[in-house]
């Protein structure tokens, strides 16, 4: 066995990884911080604050506009993240990698720049009750300016995709389908792999919302087969304002601009404009640099612990809390699906979700409380908002005991 595959077989050294993540030493309210919001934000390691800090101490420059040295170092530093991320996603080429904000900008590239010019009045566009408002809102917008349809395929109970009902609704008026990876309210992992099959075999494009996935499975796109992957940074341990879309190299050569200003240009005169090729065509203006090589410093982390490594020691962390949670008196678990990522939503009987997640911060313990910008979802499950722990690689079984006891302590106080 080579020493990398040892590695990644290896038990994460989780008190090691804690003590990369600076924040986590704090304390919230005179306790001990319990973060449980990675699905919202993760915390960021040494290695991606130092990156960022080390970039404006010594290199500070824009990117593509110099050929002075700072200009340089900055323009590789920046571009060497574009070759991280294809690396990480096991793209084809670097060349097929748009850095963007994050996951929306990435969509709504795709929503104006791939879907607009292609639909007409009749043409449908499938997506998944379990969406993020940002998998949703920019198909409807687009809908609303072609006269196309937006159509969604349902879930169970459990919070699965019914993959046959997503199935019959690829008809020969669908000419996109956009479907999350990780569900954000769930934790549900969709068969991504399966359902760009049955999109492929009806020439229908894929695209897929990987910003709960990135963080906590193995990411391969060449084996998913989709079309479209969109990643946020700030969710995989670097900064906010950054993240990618990954496209079939193809589909990005027949796509107009969605942004347009400098940097994305062969050539500008007012007779007209010639522009670059992909994928700077769609990086108009100055990006977020120093966060592109925070973002490179994350992916470095990541690959130093071995993805399956992450994988697998969140796959017990998820066991422990939901077979703790399901203990609880009156508390219901909302989405069951056998194959999770390290996302809980709840609620407990007679106890509103802002206030259980308002006296759990005084008990130095921070989930998210809402709808999760999944107001469909909420509607699916008859309820106004839930209380979502979501849990990451810096944290413990003893965290999650320590949760409990906070919830038994709560919970006495409201019931």
């Amino acid at each position: 066995m080579s020493a990398r595959a040892e590695s990644v077989l290896a038990p994460l050294d989780v008190a090691a990884v804690r003590a990369e993540f600076p924040l986590l030493s704090r304390t919230v309210h005179g306790k001990p911080l319990i973060y449980f919001d990675s699905a919202n934000t993760a915390q960021k390691p040494s290695a991606v604050i130092e990156a960022v800090d080390r970039f404006y101490r010594t290199s500070n420059a824009n990117v593509s506009r110099a050929v002075h040295q700072l200009g340089a170092e900055a323009t590789a530093a920046y571009e060497e993240t574009r070759s991280k991320l294809a690396r990480f996603l096991n793209a084809p080429s670097r060349d097929e990698i748009v850095l963007t904000s994050g996951t929306t900008q990435a969509i709504n590239l795709v929503a104006y720049s791939f879907a607009l010019p292609r639909l007409a009045p009749g043409d449908e566009i499938v997506t998944t009750m379990m969406e993020h408002h940002a998998n949703i809102v920019p198909w409807q917008l687009v809908c609303e300016r072609t006269g196309a349809k937006l159509k969604v395929a349902p879930i169970n109970e459990r919070g699965e995709l019914l993959v046959d009902r997503f199935v019959e609704l690829l008809t020969p008026k669908v000419k996109l389908a956009a479907v999350t990876h990780v569900s954000n309210v769930l934790g549900t992992i969709n068969p991504i792999a399966e359902l760009a099959r049955h999109a492929r075999r009806r020439g229908i494009p894929l695209m897929v919302d990987g910003s709960q996935a990135a963080p906590h499975l193995p990411v391969d796109v060449q084996a998913l087969g989709c079309d479209f992957y969109a990643i946020t940074g700030h969710k995989l341990f670097g900064p906010t304002g950054t993240g990618a879309l990954w496209a079939r190299r193809e589909i990005l050569r027949d796509m107009p601009p969605f942004f347009g200003g400098g940097e994305m240009i062969r050539e500008v005169s007012f007779e007209g404009t010639t522009f670059a090729d992909p994928p700077h065509r769609f990086e108009a203006g100055t990006p977020n640099i120093a966060g592109f090589v925070g973002l490179g410093a994350a992916l470095d982390y990541v690959e130093s612990l071995g993805r399956e490594r992450m994988a697998a020691y969140e796959h017990e962390l998820l066991g422990h809390a939901t077979a703790a949670l399901k203990a609880v008196p009156g508390l219901r678990i909302i989405g069951e699906a056998p194959h999770k990522a390290t996302v809980i939503s709840f609620l407990i009987e007679g106890v509103h979700g802002h206030d259980l997640a308002t006296l759990l911060d005084h008990e130095g313990v921070a989930v998210r409380s809402g709808h999760h910008c999944a107001h469909p979802l909420m509607a699916f499950f008859g309820v106004p908002a839930t209380v979502r722990a979501s849990l990451s690689i810096y944290n413990t079984r003893e965290e999650v005991d320590r949760f409990i006891e906070a919830i038994d302590r709560v919970r006495k106080l409201l019931v």
